[in-house]
């Protein structure tokens, strides 16, 4: 990433020279657009391959992330939630209803309801 970065620094810095060389010192505004234009087209096609190797080990290392977030640890809470959950869709055990704080109540509590 950074060696892409500094290739198109580089290529920026060459246009900037080529074109101060050609006459455009004259003109700082159009000197800077000119050479950000001509870098940023030169950049597109000079450094596609380097930019998709780029873009490519982003994806893995996201897909690697995402994947190890998947998996469920053993010892952590959520594979005893998981565990927990399984049991009470079996009807080994009472189902829990759960309010928008997440506070759980049993259904062998009574519900009483206002008129």
């Amino acid at each position: 990433m950074v060696r892409y970065s500094l290739l198109r620094i580089l290529i920026f810095f060459g246009f900037l020279l080529l074109f101060w060389l050609i006459g455009l010192r004259n003109n700082p505004v159009l000197l800077l657009g000119a050479s950000a234009i001509a870098s940023a087209a030169a950049s597109y096609i000079l450094l596609r391959g380097m930019r998709d190797e780029v873009t490519a080990k982003l994806v893995e290392r996201h897909e690697a992330k995402l994947e190890a977030k998947q998996q469920v640890d053993p010892s952590s809470d959520e594979y005893a939630e998981d565990a927990e959950d399984s049991q009470g869709e079996e009807g080994n055990g009472p189902t829990r209803d759960v309010d928008a704080t997440g506070a759980a109540s049993t259904d062998d509590t009574p519900h009483h309801t206002e008129r």
